[in-house]
């Protein structure tokens, strides 16, 4: 065991007695094995032609999807190293949306590599070095391939949110799909600081199996998946002036517990009769600004409910929270927390609102807002499990538009500015002293294995693939990639498939710290003792 040490006294014991420790190339060889094992486990999914992934929980609810991240954080990866690869999708997906799939397979890539040159007695710290300064210059390269363009520039943008949504299950319907997600972000889009900037919090997305994928739709508005609280209020009201409430409208029960003597029935009617009023002029207060509609983030009295649909306001109760934000930035009303205080001036205003059946459940949908801040896409589909990828693919198809709104540059897709960075630094490792020369030639090789990987899962022959990739490259031709819908090598730019320069520039960075990091462990010490090891109940000592 490593962690005794012979002395002349005697043993010194440093670690716990069920302490595990791996040292050197052994526990080298473990981690990068591991971290190989994660990425062959996504690779097949990587693509137009990629697979998809049946992932079943322990509750037996069964996800089918190939999104690299949903894949790798539903299911439970006990080893360290390996563990580090999730996070690297994890953090590409935070970032940037789109990508996590090519990450983690760029980072395996990374990783198989170093493991050759690690055979060859080349020092990690060296591997390490290299590898960092080819990440500097693919960087520095791919900067000098990005293509820029406005902001603004709708078709560019459908044709990013198209390539996004091509590798998913919606591909069949990417056309109306991503014309969806681009006017949903440019309805969000505001300008700070010179520059454009998009919340996605101001984009709802609600979703209901049913009907098909062509079904989904872009509301001008807000969808609430609530109801009108009477049966006998309007369930659809025209040029509708909202209130936005965030007080009950109940009569308050007091703070402290306290009670009421009633001596005569006549004082009882009369105190009935006083909860009466006040609910009644909460109704009246609302009717006499204008309002047709009452949103309340919370309750609603039944009394008050009478009142208001004598009144012919249409109220809905228990809105949530974040709702009544998106609410506020849709209809431009202001949410009050005191009835008394609310004005004319602070009713928001929709062309609709109207309480419609989406399947077997009542919602409201609040329509036709003039300027909308925030919008809702209700996402349909044929099953719970279609409507759940689409989600998904939504909303890496309105990351992807958010990122090229923010950073505007663009490069070609299908692997191109991967096949052209490589070929590059192989040139520029030429020029570069001692064994980095090495490191920065693998980097180059495992930057290969995205166009490869791609070529693969579209059936085509890997090796003829790359080697008219790497011809058409040597030609000067830095848009061409793998056209993999049409099994063929063709320009990417002119196909229109296009990427946001963030997302490379994301998926170079994460998966090179990934892989530099994972290569300078030389020790791992792990102090829990093995699971279930020993006798019953699994209380068994190691070996000393």
């Amino acid at each position: 065991m490593a962690s005794i040490q012979q002395t002349p006294q005697g043993p010194v014991l440093v670690l716990k007695e069920s302490a595990l420790q791996q040292k050197g190339r052994d526990a080298q060889q473990n981690n990068i094995a591991a971290a190989k094992l994660i990425a062959d486990l996504v690779k097949s999914s990587l693509g137009p032609r990629g697979l998809d992934k049946m992932l079943v929980d322990s509750l037996g609810d069964v996800t089918i999807t190939n999104d690299g991240a949903t894949i790798l954080k539903e299911i439970d990866v006990q080893h360290p190293a390996a563990k580090m690869m999730v996070e690297i999708s994890k953090t590409v997906d935070n970032e940037v949306g789109d990508g996590t799939t090519s990450s983690v397979v760029f980072g395996g890539a990374l990783i198989a590599n170093a493991e050759a040159l690690l055979k060859k007695d080349v020092h990690s710290s060296v591997i390490v070095d290299g590898y960092q300064a080819a990440a500097e210059k693919t960087l520095e390269l791919l900067g000098g391939i990005a293509k820029g363009v406005k902001a603004d520039d709708r078709e560019a943008l459908i044709n990013v949110a198209k390539t996004s949504m091509e590798s998913k299950l919606i591909s069949e319907d990417s056309g109306p799909l991503s014309e969806i997600v681009v006017d949903a972000v440019l309805k969000v889009a505001a300008e700070r600081g010179g520059s454009q900037a998009v919340d996605l919090e101001n984009v709802k997305v609600e979703k209901k199996s049913g009907g098909s994928i062509q079904d989904t739709r872009l509301v001008m508005g807000i969808v609430l998946d609530k109801e009108v609280v009477h049966s006998g209020m309007p369930q659809k009201v025209e040029s509708a002036k909202i209130a936005l409430l965030n007080c009950a409208l109940e009569v308050e029960k007091t703070e402290l517990s306290a009670e009421i003597r009633i001596n005569d029935p006549t004082q009882m009617q009369m105190f009935l009769e006083e909860e009466n009023r006040m609910l009644k002029s909460m109704a009246d207060r609302l009717r006499d600004i204008g309002a047709n509609v009452c949103l309340c983030q919370k309750g609603i009295d039944d009394i008050a409910q009478h009142y208001l649909a004598k009144h012919g306001i249409l109220a809905v109760r228990r809105v949530k929270e974040s709702d009544m934000t998106k609410l506020s930035r849709a209809t431009g009303a202001r949410i009050t927390t005191n009835i008394d205080d609310l004005s004319e001036k602070d009713l928001g205003a929709a062309q609709v609102v109207q309480q419609r059946k989406v399947e077997a459940d009542k919602w409201v949908f609040v329509e036709g807002c003039r300027n909308p801040q925030a919008v809702t896409i209700l996402i349909r589909g044929g099953s719970q499990r279609v409507v759940d990828e689409v989600d998904r693919s939504m909303h890496d198809a309105l990351m992807v538009v958010k990122d090229v709104i923010e950073n505007p540059s663009i490069v070609a897709g299908g692997g191109a500015p991967e096949a052209h960075i490589a070929m590059q630094l192989k040139e520029w490792a030429d020029s570069l002293d001692g064994r980095e020369q090495l490191a920065v030639k693998r980097y180059a090789e495992a930057l290969e294995a995205i166009p490869l990987t791609i070529a693969e899962n579209a059936g085509m022959d890997p090796i003829d693939s790359m080697a008219s990739l790497r011809s058409r490259h040597s030609q000067g031709k830095r848009t061409t990639g793998i056209d993999a819908r049409n099994t063929r090598v063709a320009d990417m730019l002119a196909a229109n498939v296009v990427e946001p320069v963030s997302v490379k520039e994301q998926v170079i960075k994460s998966a090179t710290e990934a892989a530099c990091m994972i290569l300078r462990i030389d020790d791992v010490i792990s102090v829990a003792p093995p699971a279930g090891g020993g006798g019953p109940g699994g209380g068994g000592s190691p070996p000393g």
